[in-house]
């Protein structure tokens, strides 16, 4: 066949599959999920939202760009198990450069079908930290060896050192991103997103039961699945400084309401702030010892106003409350407990706003209400006329007779006075001076 024919041939070839409309292939798609927060049940929502969204996409990959200082065990658990069950195969990449994969980052990445870091990026110190203080010898063994146990179950089949994984829990073992890819724990590391795709095309890869798996990357189309507005409303409760702000907000509103009646502004807000604090709550770990606190600050402060106890009671129970919302939140991280400057601010400011509301209020259930002439004793009044020793006053623009206390003297008219007592219809006045 003649190079013209065969010219021709081709031609021919590509008319017909114009004319029969054969789809062009379509580049592949990669979701990207970006993962730079604390790791609790509201990122777990997100990203098993972002892995249902690429299996239902057919997506070639799901990138999810990583940077957490690390969170709570058991979101990280359904994580791991979320990525090792995705059939689509997940690349986590610490990024951008400065991000770090911090305790429960480090699962995360370990779990993950391709491990990628950003230069100047770290992954590690994943050992395990309760209530912030030194653990029990026996208690803290445990602990380590159930975590190091749940690292080597998936490290191993992810064909990286589960050596090296092990020591980033038992000894708080930091990696840089060479540190790491000296020692296995990644599979690679790329200045950026376009870079790290290209360097994995055509890369042949095990999945967690074993299948290898071809990823074809060339070209690929990313789309960012960003949180929606309810994940970064409900991650931003999940800030215990928040939370407890909102819970001593909505007390303090709720409180004010009880000694205001018929205001609603001052319940309603306070109801939903009281409520979006409750909740923010719940998706953390609350230490019911520092719920019993805070039960208690409310009595010691309710006390001091039925008791004399010249402010101790309200002294202990602004204590507790402080002591109440510092330990309230048992958090692995400092990023999840609440910090002792929120607490001591909430804690002194609603114990002094409450016990002077609450004072304020029993002193006035406490004044008698007085009416009529009885109404006026204590008040000042004006001469209409010369008080020798009885003669008209003027007091609230009305006029009374009046009389003279024995002790005072004649007082021409126009001279201020005031009320010492009541007898029947008559006024007992003195002399006063306006100031």
């Amino acid at each position: 066949m003649t190079a013209t024919a065969a010219r021709a041939l081709k031609l021919l070839l590509l008319s017909l599959i114009c004319a029969l409309g054969l789809p062009a292939q379509s580049p592949p798609i990669v979701i990207r999920l970006t993962l730079h927060d604390t790791i609790q049940p509201i990122t777990a929502d997100y990203l098993q939202r972002g892995l249902r969204a690429a299996a239902d996409q057919h997506a070639a990959a799901v990138l999810i760009s990583l940077g957490t200082p690390g969170g709570l065990l058991e979101s990280t658990r359904t994580m791991v198990a979320a990525i090792e069950q995705s059939p689509v195969p997940v690349i986590i990449y610490i990024s951008p450069s400065g991000s770090r994969a911090g305790s429960a980052g480090f699962f995360l990445l370990e779990a993950a079908d391709v491990a990628a870091m950003a230069p100047g990026t770290n992954a590690g110190a994943a050992h395990p930290i309760v209530e912030g203080k030194q653990l029990d010898p026996i208690l803290k063994e445990k602990i380590e060896n159930d975590d190091a146990a749940f690292l080597r179950s998936y490290v191993t089949r992810r064909g990286r050192n589960p050596a090296a994984a092990e020591d980033a829990v038992r000894n708080s073992r930091s990696y840089s991103d060479t540190e790491a890819l000296q020692l296995k724990l990644i599979d690679l590391t790329a200045p950026n997103d376009a870079a790290l795709l290209a360097a994995l095309d055509n890369r042949t890869i095990h999945r967690f039961d074993g299948n290898p798996t071809t990823l074809h990357l060339a070209g690929s189309h990313i789309v960012s699945l960003p949180p929606s507005t309810r994940e970064r409303l409900l991650s931003s409760l999940t800030s215990p400084d928040l939370a407890v702000f909102f819970v001593v907000l909505g007390g303090l509103l709720i409180y004010l309401e009880f000694n205001v009646p018929g205001t609603i502004v001052p319940g309603a807000l306070g109801t939903l702030l009281l409520l979006l604090g409750l909740f923010g709550l719940n998706l953390l770990p609350v230490r019911h010892t520092a719920v019993a606190l805070l039960l208690a600050a409310l009595v010691f402060i309710l006390l001091e106003t039925k008791f004399t106890s010249h402010g101790i009671l309200a002294l202990a129970g602004t204590l507790a409350l402080v002591f109440g919302l510092a330990t309230l939140v048992d958090g692995p991280i400092g990023e999840l407990r609440v910090h002792l400057g929120m607490a001591i601010g909430a804690g002194v400011g609603f114990g002094l706003i409450s016990f002077t509301l609450a004072w304020i209020a029993l002193r006035a259930r406490k004044n008698k209400i007085l009416l009529g002439p009885q109404a006026m004793i204590g008040g000042l009044a004006v001469a209409r006329t010369p008080l020798n020793p009885s003669g008209q006053i003027e007091i609230r623009g009305e006029l009374w007779q009046a009389t003279l206390d024995i002790n005072t003297a004649i007082l021409p008219t126009g001279s201020p006075v005031r009320v010492r007592a009541v007898d029947g219809l008559m006024l007992i006045v003195e002399a006063a001076e306006l100031r």
